[in-house]
């Protein structure tokens, strides 16, 4: 049976600790596959600015660090989230089940459900629903209309 929505899912946070999705009920949510050693990873930057702008109108990004291709993701989850702090002023083997939905509701070219890179981008409506992929090599200020039209006059 299909998920519905991304409420349904728990993550973990870089301390280990628990967070049911559940609680971003009502937000629109950019949920990104990242790598500290990856060539877009100078993207945390633009994707901290979309969030910096967004959040007072129910904005959030949640990254997801991600060691799957070409092993650009290697660090601890301390390490990890020290390093997209002090970089870039970031404020927060199998695929986790997380992905799998957001692949599975939003296709990329060709309907290949394969994720190809770090930086993949899904948009999520404030009903959970996934309506948008991007691609790796799409700029996070290029979101900026996607992200409005969701927000809306909220």
């Amino acid at each position: 049976m299909k998920e519905e929505s991304i409420y349904q899912f728990t993550a973990p946070l870089l301390d280990g600790s628990p967070i049911s999705l559940e609680s971003m009920r009502g937000q629109v949510l950019l949920m990104v596959n990242t790598a500290s050693r990856c060539g877009f990873t100078p993207q945390f930057a633009g994707l901290e600015r979309l969030f910096e702008t967004y959040k007072e109108r129910g904005f959030r990004v949640l990254a997801f660090p991600c060691n799957q291709f070409g092993g650009q993701e290697p660090g601890s989850a301390a390490q990890i989230g020290s390093f997209c702090q002090e970089n870039y002023g970031v404020s927060g083997s199998e695929a986790h089940p997380i992905f799998r939905f957001l692949k599975e509701s939003k296709p990329g070219l060709l309907g290949t459900q394969r994720i190809k890179w770090n930086f993949t981008k899904f948009l999520v409506d404030r009903e959970g629903t996934v309506v948008k992929r991007f691609a790796p090599s799409t700029p996070p200020k290029d979101l900026a209309p996607a992200i409005e039209e969701l927000l809306g006059s909220k």
